[in-house]
């Protein structure tokens, strides 16, 4: 995201609408915001003041206190997955923060300094974000910005895939592909609380042992051994009856293998690779078995709102209900000066739950 600097203005393509602003005026107010000038690398994150947004109509202005990463992050870091068509070229898919200011014709009750969490199409990278009010939501009493910041992207994912897409029922085996990451743990937790059973498969011992806490009831390190076989033996041979993949291509055959009669296969994501050799259909067919597919940034907002009124209502509760207690899983914290550091560890697959990355520093994430 270029800034080109003029005498006594500033220029910033795309995000901002092509407006002018004036630099020895008040009239910009200015923020810090992680920008990308060249597609590449985390070194290629580049922190820069820039202006702030102003809310449009039915939008929110969101002082950020906390952020957090996402796979996609890194693809968009990279020119692989960029924003939708009008949003901001900032990378960044979820916050918690403050209200700062309200657009016009806002209808929601929404108050100064009230603490909200968000999803985002981008922009989350930045000390302020501007946010259409129907992808708003209260954030828990009981929980910090940082803990928030890692729930709206990643539970509404997993939410949707679980109740939009594969329409989970009570008792059916759901198998979680990287049940350690942000997804997967809050879909082993989610899947629990809708009666199903989840099991996972994960890269190390100690990401099985974190999936197993949160609730799933067996585990595979695919390093090591067949998770088909692994589903084959828990399900006496019956298989899943949902599959939540972010891995793809490579998998396909286990995945298959896998699925149970009439299961729906629901893929999210192509971490392994997104081309596929051999008879997939064939064997999909068998099984007369649904393969279902899902994206969640380029959906309608009106989809989207749909889907956070929902999860507002079935499961936000829950996170703060001591009967049936969710929680987001927080792997590191880092600055949004160091948000290179951040990417660097998620790329090396060292996480398990949530990247966050704190914007406005507040005492009460020291807990």
């Amino acid at each position: 995201m270029p800034l080109i600097l003029q005498t006594g203005t500033f220029f910033l393509r795309k995000s901002y609408n092509t407006t002018w602003f004036r630099s020895c005026s008040s009239f910009a107010k200015m923020m810090q915001a992680v920008c990308v000038d060249v597609p590449g690398g985390p070194e290629n994150l580049v922190l820069r003041s820039i202006p702030r947004p102003k809310p449009k109509d039915g939008e929110v202005l969101i002082k950020v206190h906390a952020a957090a990463l996402n796979r996609a992050d890194l693809l968009q870091r990279r020119g692989l997955y960029p924003p939708p068509a009008g949003e901001s070229d900032i990378i960044g898919l979820e916050v918690a923060g403050t209200v700062d200011a309200l657009g016009q014709r806002v209808k929601g009750n929404w108050k100064p300094d009230a603490r909200v969490m968000a999803l985002l199409c981008g922009g989350g990278y930045a000390e302020y974000v501007s946010v259409p009010e129907e992808l708003l939501m209260p954030v828990p009493d009981n929980l910090t910005f940082s803990q928030a910041a890692a729930i709206p992207e990643a539970w509404l994912t997993a939410f949707q895939l679980l109740v939009f897409i594969a329409q989970v029922k009570e008792g059916e085996v759901v198998l979680v592909h990287a049940g350690a990451s942000g997804v997967g743990t809050a879909a082993v937790q989610l899947a629990r609380l809708f009666g199903a059973v989840p099991v996972v498969t994960a890269g190390s011992q100690e990401k099985l042992r974190l999936a197993e806490k949160l609730g799933a009831a067996a585990g595979y390190n695919y390093k090591e051994e067949s998770f088909a076989q692994g589903v084959h033996d828990f399900t006496g041979g019956k298989g899943a009856n949902v599959i939540l993949d972010c891995i793809g291509g490579c998998n396909w055959e286990k995945n298959v293998s896998s699925l149970a009669v009439d299961g729906r296969w629901v893929v999210y994501g192509t971490m392994g690779g997104r081309a596929v050799e051999g008879e997939l259909l064939g064997k999909l067919l068998s099984k007369r078995g649904h393969l279902l597919c899902s994206l969640l940034r380029s959906r309608s907002l009106q989809y989207k709102a749909d889907l956070v009124k929902a999860f507002a209502d079935r499961v936000l509760p829950c996170f703060s209900d001591q009967a049936a207690t969710l929680r987001p899983v927080i792997d590191s914290t880092f600055r949004l000066g160091d948000i290179a550091e951040a990417h660097r560890h998620m790329e090396a697959n060292r996480n398990m739950g949530k990247i966050v990355i704190t914007v406005t520093p507040q005492s009460e994430e020291s807990h």
